[in-house]
């Protein structure tokens, strides 16, 4: 009996935005889309604050210093969006 395990690697590729959302290329070939609505600073950042993310985490996050956002893959692929400020 043959048994394959599929390899995932969810450290980041690239990241994109469209008008509506936030794209995360990651390095096993998938992409992962969500709401900019999810995460209010990403939504009210310029596009070149937006442009500025880098890797965080050994390659598992995103970070964005001039708008102190920080994402993990872990957490796209769950679909949690930011926490609420209180």
């Amino acid at each position: 009996m043959n048994i394959s395990a599929k390899v995932t690697d969810e450290r980041v590729l690239d990241v994109r935005f469209d008008e509506a959302s936030l794209i995360v290329d990651l390095m096993d070939g998938r992409t992962i889309s969500a709401p900019l609505a999810w995460y209010p600073r990403l939504l009210n950042a310029t596009a070149q604050q937006r442009a500025g993310w880098t890797k965080a985490g050994a390659g598992f996050g995103i970070h964005w210093p001039d708008i102190d956002e920080d994402l993990s893959t872990e957490g796209l692929l769950r679909g949690a969006a930011a926490a609420r400020a209180a």
